[in-house]
């Protein structure tokens, strides 16, 4: 067992006087199973980055261990090659028969090892990388988003392998997967970094009673220092009405007072600004007290959405519905009934036609023209396993209708047609530039960001920009795609409560489980 300790580290981008971290201290051991969170854009891969040396920074990291990242970083020319002949390019100390073995205990053929890269499935990639990443000796594992883009039972086979690991740093937001594997926490709080022993859960719970317990000190704190401020304004005003008879009066009215009265009332003055000046050091202290209570608090904004009721109760019907590339067939003989009211869950494994649908219940609404939209999309072609094949490939059969009228808000999984900065992006979308930034912020995205390009955004950051335009979109219906990879469990939790409190008609693909089992009401199995 190693220690990495971390001391007074302050790190800030070139070009940028924000700092990402600011004289930061703590202490992981390296036989833990780390789970490590914050919000989008704290410094998460930043700091991942810094452990890897890439950049400079003040402060210290000293530790005797080296380090391992996921996932690596494979080249265009690679794809095209097998993993076995490109394997000691990205890891040079590492045996294939290791990786064979780690690849059996994921219940998975060494027979991936020897198939074009470019042609492994989303899932396949990640447990061929992660079998890599294991079988070397003596490193400390990074592990960054390990079950984006994965279906629910790669991401089960992923979770059981990684539940048997340890010696790992794993940035994930899927709740599900750190209650699982991790034992210890480390968080990037607001202000504070903070590690805890437990799982996600523990944390969470161990969170809001920290919280609880500091909005009411909080509470306790405001109103003491409400009550020590009248008290001191009176006493004040006791005193400067005190001070004010000292000098002059009337024999007549006041011919009890002698020559001695003037000292007496100094003196009883002074005693009462003294008084005052006791009360405003507790003022002080009250306040000292309250400073930093509150700092570290999610209190995030409701999110609002205004759905439309459409006249019509049946958005989108499918009958004996056929779809497929080439000769691959991805759907046959499939019926649907869309609801209105409903949130359905398109569930199935990676490749089984959920993108394909959805794109194809775009078309028939009559958004085609759009190549974002359109049938033989990148995306829907490559969830077929035909990476490369377009529109010409596609075959229809059978019917597939949507109401008319029927206006859809829609947020795709690919973020890579994100170019330029939010002006322009709104311009484009023909959305109200305050309201989509006013929303961003409600998603806790920076004000430094606003004039940043969106090429230049964490993934996260892209996902959000996605997630505030198709809540600006009064729509019928909301059809989203994977909209919660790379989103912070913060703002995945105010999703859920905004879905939850507004309850739009909805038809969504999402692998997180806890997601499913809160805003589903229906579930649609395909493949």
């Amino acid at each position: 067992m190693a220690k990495i300790s971390v001391s007074n580290l302050t790190f800030c981008y070139e070009g940028s006087s924000d700092n990402i971290f600011e004289q930061v201290s703590f202490s992981i051991d390296t036989d833990w199973k780390l789970g490590f969170i914050g919000r989008n854009g704290k410094g998460k891969t930043t700091f991942l980055n810094l452990l890897l040396g890439k950049y400079e920074y003040r402060g210290s990291i000293q530790t005797s261990t080296a380090f391992d990242y996921f996932p690596y970083r494979i080249e265009k020319e690679q794809l095209t090659r097998c993993m076995s002949d490109f394997l000691e390019e990205l890891a040079p100390d590492c045996e294939e028969w290791r990786v064979i073995m780690e690849l059996e205990k994921m219940k998975m053929s060494a027979e991936l090892l020897y198939r074009p890269f470019g042609t492994l499935s989303h899932g396949e990639r990640t447990r061929v990388m992660l079998a890599i990443l294991f079988s070397r000796d003596n490193y400390f594992l990074l592990i960054d988003e390990p079950t984006n883009h994965l279906d629910q039972a790669s991401r089960e086979i992923v979770k059981e392998y990684l539940r048997h690991k340890k010696g790992f740093l794993l940035v994930s937001h899927d709740r599900d997967l750190l209650d699982a594997c991790v034992d210890h926490i480390l968080v990037l709080n607001r202000v504070t970094i903070e590690v805890q022993k437990g799982n996600f859960s523990s944390w969470w719970e161990n969170k809001e009673r920290k919280d609880a317990f500091q909005v009411a000190e909080n509470e306790k704190h405001r109103k003491e220092i409400g009550k020590l401020k009248k008290a001191a304004e009176r006493t004040r005003d006791w005193a400067d009405k005190n001070e004010s008879t000292k000098i002059g009066y009337d024999p007549v009215k006041e011919h009890d007072r002698g020559n001695g009265t003037r000292p007496y009332i100094g003196a009883k003055t002074k005693k009462m600004q003294s008084r005052v000046k006791q009360i405003e050091e507790r003022i002080g202290r009250e306040i000292e007290e309250k400073e930093g209570l509150l700092q570290d608090i999610e209190n995030p904004a409701d999110l609002k959405v205004m759905p439309l009721k459409h006249h019509k109760d049946v958005l989108v019907r499918a009958e004996k519905y056929g779809l497929a590339y080439g000769e691959r067939i991805l759907l046959q003989d499939f019926d649907l009934e869309l609801h209105q009211g409903e949130r359905v869950l398109l569930r199935g494994p990676n490749g089984c036609g959920k993108s394909s649908l959805i794109k194809a219940i775009l078309r028939a609404n009559g958004r085609a023209e759009s190549s974002e939209y359109g049938l033989g999309s990148q995306t829907a072609a490559t969830e077929a396993g035909l990476v490369g094949e377009t529109e010409s490939a596609l075959r229809e059969s059978g019917v597939l209708r949507t109401a008319s009228g029927l206006r859809i808000s829609y947020i795709d999984q690919d973020t890579s047609f994100l170019q330029g900065n939010l002006t322009d992006y709104c311009k484009k979308e023909n959305l109200d530039e305050s309201l989509l930034k006013a929303i961003l912020r409600q998603l806790d995205l920076e004000r430094r960001q606003f004039g940043g390009r969106m090429e230049e955004f964490s993934e996260g950051q892209k996902k959000k920009v996605l997630i505030a335009a198709s809540l600006l979109k009064q729509a019928h219906l909301y059809i989203w795609d994977e909209p919660l990879n790379y989103i912070d469990i913060f703002s995945r939790i105010q999703i859920e409560n905004l879905l939850l409190r507004y309850q739009p008609t909805m038809l969504f693909v999402e692998h997180d489980i806890r997601f499913q089992e809160k805003i589903a009401d229906r579930v649609v199995e395909l493949g």
